[in-house]
């Protein structure tokens, strides 16, 4: 552990050092393709860098919040668009935050759902019901697969909310912002495209928004007509997704990937093209009440979960390194709440 902490301190210093390049240099030339020549060894380096790691939470972190998110981010900076250009430019502060950290100012008019919780869970909540199926964990050889695939469903949406969570506490007592909230209870979503694009995991969503889906449609505009644009763009959004997934996989794991969460995500993509065709072609006729919309949305996303997303992960011991390290970041807690108080 204290080997993977010195090498976590260097990434996280190779990491702040190009940001600040990024924003001294980079940013002074023009934007287009030159910024983006100028941009293209750090996003090499951010691509490459969770190889520097081994423990399966500080390269799940630092995929996520880096080689995914700030690249995209990097790649729209360069055109002169995304969060990280503005004019006036950012301070040096409030750009490495934007960039290194899953993060987005509130704009109340984009997100006209983000109101109080149905099932409100706040963050001591979440840890606690995270702890209780970590220790779950511990008696896996008394439930079945099934569950245990269930448990691992649930911690990895608290995790991913916790962490994001810290994220926005972390530049909210810096920069004094409103940040959108990581989700918007996804065991509440009356179909896919709600999940997808309204509730689950919004800073992936909205930065796959930009950097891929949009573009995509404005292109396919030209040839399908604006009416069947967005279908091209959504199947191709989901793939980059899989693929980034499979790229996440690869470095946790570090064996060949099996397309499984590919898979998952394609047809995750197609599944949602065909909610939004039967949408269209039904307005005004019928729609499911959200009683029987969000248990059939939910239920469909744990089930093709357990059929292609977690077993790779399972099969690889990815879930129980996982696991046991967050026993032992609990544990670090804990003993650190003992010595405080």
């Amino acid at each position: 552990m204290e080997g993977e902490m010195k090498n976590l301190v260097k990434v996280w210093i190779s990491i702040l050092a190009s940001l600040c390049y990024c924003h001294f240099i980079a940013s002074k030339i023009p934007k287009g393709n030159l910024r983006l020549l100028s941009l293209l060894p750090i996003i090499f380096l951010f691509t490459i860098i969770p190889l520097f790691l081994s423990y399966v939470l500080p390269i799940g972190i630092t995929f996520l919040f880096i080689s995914w998110l700030c690249n995209f981010k990097l790649l729209l900076f360069a055109f002169g668009r995304g969060p990280l250009y503005s004019d006036p430019p950012k301070s040096l502060l409030h750009f490495i935050l934007t960039a290194s950290l899953p993060i987005k100012i509130s704009q109340h008019q984009d997100y006209p759902y983000a109101k109080t919780p149905k099932l409100p869970l706040n963050w001591p909540t979440k840890v606690l019901i995270s702890a209780i199926l970590v220790s779950l964990h511990d008696h896996k050889d008394l439930v079945s697969t099934k569950i245990l695939v269930l448990v691992y469903s649930c911690l990895t949406y608290f995790l991913i909310d916790i962490v994001f969570g810290v994220s926005n506490a972390i530049v909210r007592a810096m920069l004094g912002l409103e940040l959108v909230a990581p989700s918007n209870e996804p065991y509440l979503s009356t179909s896919l495209q709600d999940f997808w694009s309204r509730r689950w995991d919004l800073m992936v969503s909205d930065i796959l928004r930009d950097t891929i889906y949009n573009p995509i449609r404005w292109y396919c505009g030209k040839v399908l007509g604006a009416d069947w644009a967005p279908l091209p763009a959504v199947l191709v959004a989901f793939l980059v997704s899989g693929l980034m997934h499979e790229l996440l996989f690869f470095y946790i794991a570090r064996v060949s990937p099996s397309w499984e969460m590919t898979s998952y995500f394609v047809l995750h993509g197609v599944c949602v093209v065909v909610e939004f065709c039967v949408k269209r072609t039904s307005v005004g006729k019928w729609r499911l009440h959200w009683t029987v919309a969000a248990p059939l949305t939910v239920g469909f996303v744990l089930a093709t979960a357990m059929w292609l997303f977690f077993p790779p992960l399972v099969r690889n011991g990815v879930t129980v390194r996982a696991i046991e390290e967050c026993k032992a970041l609990l544990d670090f807690v804990k003993n650190l709440s003992h010595k405080i108080f």
